[in-house]
């Protein structure tokens, strides 16, 4: 079983009910700085930690006055885009004076389908974490085109887990981990320790209950439960409205473990082998050398590129003698890529017409 003091990169969703009372409607200011300081706490042993943080409309609905009804599309949007102020400024105000520097980041579900914008979401966050910020990342709900669903925030805690390669998430929630049945409607149902493989017979005992302003239903965790775990990622299900909710879960508290066999670093390189190029670089000998001790392709190592391919597309990595050394997601796109072939970093923004990222495939976006 995953144990959380042993993560590296560690993802935590925190649902709207752990942050707003939905009684009151007030913002439960006392456990957003308990768990503050439990992120302090981890980070300072070098984990890197992303907040999946919904409550962005169940704050804006308290600010707006709405009604405690489920509301019009048009409602929900607008009370995301003033709840979305106020929570990003909490968070930052209760990490603030722990030395944690935050950062927000809103995405869609559908960033993560679309290869060019997975890969510019997923080079932001690793920039971020590479300064030490902790990402506040939530679904934009502001501009949602449709209506917005169910469970999304652990549909995309799960997503974030994969595009950042986090060994843990965490899903902090109103129930202590995944039961047979319901607890509050049959007495004899019982809590998983430990699940190893998501069944046929798992997923027939996920229920839909939730909480009045929680979005999240059993079926959703057991979706983000799948889609992490087969990126190498262990998943846990918590209660999180007790102070200090990830001291508690170190310390034993109830929680059910989705466990993975995979590396996520691993299970990484397999999902960019597998893909089919849809075009190809090829590489002087110097870059050749740099690949194989682990570094990113730059422009300047680069010769040549074949066919046609886009941003994101997967492309196959040659050496002068034609011999493939292994795949990589492009930063570039085929046109962009003729462009700065064979250019240093400070001669890109003057062969693309504005600046341009430092590598061409990343060494995550990688598998030789």
């Amino acid at each position: 079983m995953a144990a959380l003091s042993g993560a590296r990169r560690l993802v935590v969703k925190i649902g709207s009910a752990l942050l707003v009372d939905k009684q009151t409607g007030a913002f439960r200011g006392d456990w957003l700085h308990s768990i503050a300081e439990d992120i302090a706490r981890i980070k300072a042993r070098g984990t890197d930690v992303i907040l999946v943080s919904s409550g962005s409309i169940a704050l804006g609905r308290g600010i707006l006055k709405l009604p405690p009804v489920a509301l019009p599309l048009e409602q929900s949007q607008a009370a995301a885009a003033v709840g979305q102020i106020r929570l990003a400024r909490e968070w930052e105000d209760a990490l603030a004076p722990h030395g944690v520097v935050t950062g927000q980041v809103l995405v869609t579900l559908e960033d993560s389908a679309d290869r060019r914008r997975y890969l510019n979401q997923r080079a932001t966050m690793e920039t971020l974490l590479g300064f030490g910020v902790v990402p506040i990342v939530n679904e934009n709900d502001t501009i949602a085109t449709d209506e917005i669903r169910y469970g999304d925030n652990d549909r995309l805690a799960a997503q974030v887990a994969v595009t950042v390669g986090a060994d843990q998430l965490i899903l902090l929630s109103d129930v202590d981990g995944f039961y047979s049945a319901n607890p509050a409607q049959d007495p004899t149902a019982h809590r998983y320790e430990v699940i190893d493989e998501i069944t046929p017979e798992i997923e027939a005992m996920a229920g839909d209950a939730g909480s009045g302003l929680s979005k999240g239903g059993m079926k959703t965790k057991l979706l983000a439960a799948k889609t992490a775990t087969a990126a190498g990622c262990a998943m846990a299900i918590t209660e999180g409205s007790v102070l200090h909710p990830l001291s508690a879960l170190e310390a034993g508290a109830n929680a059910t473990w989705f466990t993975s066999r995979l590396d996520p670093h691993a299970a990484r390189k397999r999902w960019i082998a597998s893909m089919k190029p849809c075009g190809a670089v090829i590489v002087d000998d110097g870059a050749a050398k740099a690949l194989g001790e682990g570094r990113s392709l730059l422009p300047v190592g680069v010769t040549s590129a074949v066919g046609e391919f886009g941003r994101g597309d997967p492309v196959a990595l040659l050496d002068a003698r034609g011999v493939t050394l292994g795949h990589g997601l492009t930063r570039y796109t085929s046109d962009e890529a003729r462009l700065i072939t064979g250019r240093h970093s400070w001669e890109m923004e003057e062969a693309l017409g504005y600046p341009g990222r430092a590598v061409l495939i990343h060494r995550d976006d990688m598998a030789l």
